[in-house]
Parts: C-alpha cells; sequence; structure tokens
C-alpha cells in the first residue's frame, strides 16, 4: 500500500513523502491516526504544499525546543542498583523511571515514549536518545552503579570537567538490606 505522510513518522518518513507500508501498518496505524492518507493522484498533487507547511512547523518546533535540547544533552543521571557478580541487575532501569528522574533533575518533562532505548539490565555507562523532534534527538548520560559503590567517570571525563562529580547525586534512593545487616553485625562486634 502506498500513503502520502501528513505528518513526520519516526522511522518511516517525513510529512510529504510518499512511502509504500505494510497493508495492516497503513490500514490500522497511519491512516486512523490521521498520520496519512491512501497516496491518490490527488493526495500526490497535494505532497509540495503538505511538504512545504509541515517544514514551516518543524523549524518553528525546532526553534522552540532547541533549549530542551541543550539541557538534556549535558544531562548525567546516575542510578544506585542492586547487581549479581556478573553485572546483571536484579529488575531493570525502564523508560518511566529515565523519564521521572529527567524531571526530578532538570525540571524537563519527557514521556517515555520519547526515550528510545530497551530496559537497562547490566551496570555501566549508558547512552540514551531522546525524541524530541524528528531533528532534535539530544542524548543522555545514564551512569548504573552498585548501591553503596561510588560513581566512577571515564579517566576522558574527568580530566574535562573536575566539577561533574558533585552533580552525580543519586536519583533513585534505597537502603541496601545487607548493608544494614553489616552495620548492625559491627555495633556487635564492637560492644
Amino acid at each position: 500500500m502506498k500513503v502520502l505522510l501528513i505528518k513526520d513518522v519516526y522511522k518511516l518518513g517525513r510529512a510529504g513523502d510518499v512511502k509504500k507500508v505494510a497493508d495492516g501498518y497503513g490500514r490500522n496505524f497511519l491512516i486512523p491516526q490521521g498520520l496519512a492518507v491512501l497516496a491518490t493522484a490527488g493526495a500526490v498533487a497535494q505532497a509540495d504544499k503538505i511538504r512545504s507547511q509541515a517544514d514551516e512547523k518543524r523549524a518553528v518546533l525546532n526553534n522552540e525546543l532547541s533549549g530542551v535540547a541543550e539541557i538534556l544533552s549535558g544531562l548525567v543521571l546516575a542510578f544506585p542498583v542492586k547487581a549479581g557478580e556478573t553485572g546483571k541487575l536484579y529488575g531493570s532501569i525502564t523508560p518511566a523511571m529515565i523519564a521521572d528522574a529527567i524531571k526530578a533533575q532538570s525540571e524537563v518533562e519527557v514521556n517515555r515514549r520519547q526515550l528510545d532505548f530497551e530496559p537497562i539490565r547490566n551496570l555501566g555507562k549508558h547512552m540514551i536518545r531522546v525524541r524530541l523532534t524528528i531533528d532534535l534527538i539530544p542524548e543522555i548520560t545514564v551512569i548504573v552503579h552498585r548501591e553503596g559503590e561510588a560513581v566512577v567517570l571515564d579517566q576522558e571525563e574527568e580530566a574535562e570537567s573536575p566539577e561533574a562529580a558533585p552533580e552525580l547525586q543519586p536519583v533513585v534512593e534505597s537502603v541496601s538490606e545487607s548493608s544494614a545487616d553489616e552495620q548492625v553485625e559491627e555495633e556487635t562486634e564492637a560492644a
């Protein structure tokens, strides 16, 4: 099925483009959502008009969201979590958790559907793309580390920004049962 896109569709195309898509995708999603129309001769004749209007709207939206993109591109989030010996997490860091952390740290509200990643299930540093518009896709850094351990940046980043370390306050606070048990054992040994 050939459709004429009326709006920008992520990973498919921009408004005014004629695309060949699966029948079910066009019939059940694109057309009912108002994202596309069937590519008839009359619709294709209007493609230039649709494209120019979409370009104007896209330019205005990109201009408005460029400040938000700058804020998000420098953002570093740290998540202390419980993990096994191999670095696998007990659970995962989900898009909803990251959206909440972004709002808490930068006062920018991001929908979890705008985050372009699978849930994080391993320790380490992860780059996550935030789709603001089809053109503006800033990346944020998410550092997942074990509870009780200090956040470790790469040597290059520490050399470039020594003031970055205070910015890495844990977003998700939780008390580890093992650390509480160790503290009780230490108190009983001292007594």
